[in-house]
């Protein structure tokens, strides 16, 4: 079945599978404008990415260079003023709201600076708000956070609330979160800035191994040159252009 039709559930055994093309993104001819009253806002022109399947990316640039914008056009948060997005087979510009959310579900982790997890829920519980729209049952849902937590060493803490862990845990169990789906991609946005070096060190390493041992594909955008130097492809994006 083509990839870009499929909308299976994740199976009830985590961590499954890989997709088959060598390319999981490719962008071509990107341009998005923003308007600010009459004013264009030109923030990408004529971009073309390709990011090969199981790499582990970083994106650097100045502030206002377009970092999360073309984050969150992989992603499918957001649509392009003009050019195509294909990601893991699917192509993002000619899909409705309603498919774009479902495929995020199925296909993308995020990852970002703020932990976002709830307060009142516990670890384990704020892992496995991803499965809550699946039709995963609960002994399912289950194996699958508990496999996630697992993963990022938090196997421990699963029943503890977001109080009681430190900064560098809850990024953890962001990640968890993140992967509990089994995700293609993992999009991750300034992950380590609002931890300190060491957390952030360990978050990176754990990073490392989703991708060297899971082959996840990583997409980081990151002001952090430490945390840039874990990828294994820097790409530096500056007025809109990929340098």
């Amino acid at each position: 079945m083509n990839e870009a039709t499929t909308t299976e559930s994740p199976s009830s055994e985590p961590y499954r599978g890989t997709v088959t093309s060598s390319t999981i993104v490719k962008l071509s001819g990107i341009a998005k404008t923003f308007y600010r009253g009459n004013e264009a806002i030109h923030v990408l022109e004529g971009l073309d990415l390709d990011v090969p399947t199981g790499s582990f990316e970083a994106l650097m640039g100045p502030s206002g260079s377009g970092k999360s914008t073309l984050l969150n056009l992989i992603a499918g948060l957001d649509r392009p003023t003009s050019g195509t997005v294909v990601v893991a087979g699917a192509d993002l510009t000619r899909m409705s709201d309603g498919q774009l959310a479902k495929w995020r579900s199925q296909t993308i982790g995020f990852v970002f600076q703020s932990f976002n997890l709830i307060p009142v829920l516990t670890a384990a519980q704020n892992v496995e708000l991803p499965l809550l729209l699946t039709s995963l049952s609960r002994s399912e849902r289950a194996k699958h956070v508990a496999t996630a937590m697992r993963i990022v060493g938090l196997e421990d803490r699963m029943h503890h609330y977001p109080r009681q862990l430190s900064g560098g845990q809850e990024q953890r169990v962001a990640i968890a979160r993140a992967i509990v789906n089994d995700p293609k991609i993992i999009v991750a946005d300034e992950p380590t800035g609002d931890l300190d070096r060491k957390s952030a060190d360990d978050v990176l390493t754990l990073m490392e191994r989703l991708n060297k041992e899971l082959h996840k594909t990583i997409f980081m955008v990151t002001h952090d040159a430490a945390a840039a130097e874990r990828a294994t492809v820097l790409r530096k994006l500056d007025k809109g252009a990929l340098q």
